[in-house]
């Protein structure tokens, strides 16, 4: 799997910038991506050192449309923390 299929994005949101002040970031990736996989594609893309990978299942949630009910599809996200001293620029404020 390409580095870049399996970090999908960065979730940038309130309790993130709070984690992003203890040098951990968090990205959703992607479904079949592994603690070791996400480290190696973090490491390449943003020339950073991780230091841990924690990694979080986000259920689906169940929503109406019309009369029909239907469930969001499930996701996963990573919490990355990095070496002492390194940051990553994308979720520093402007």
């Amino acid at each position: 799997m390409n580095v870049y299929e399996i970090i999908r994005r960065p979730i940038i949101s309130e309790k993130s910038m709070l984690l992003s002040g203890q040098n951990k970031y968090t990205f959703e990736v992607a479904r079949e991506a592994n603690k070791i996989g996400i480290k190696k594609a973090v490491e390449q893309i943003f020339k950073v050192n991780v230091v841990a990978v924690n990694i979080i299942k986000v259920p689906g949630k169940p929503q109406r449309v019309g009369r029909h009910h239907v469930v969001t599809s499930p996701w996963k996200k990573a919490i990355v923390t990095l070496k002492e001293g390194q940051r990553i620029e994308i979720f520093e404020g402007r």
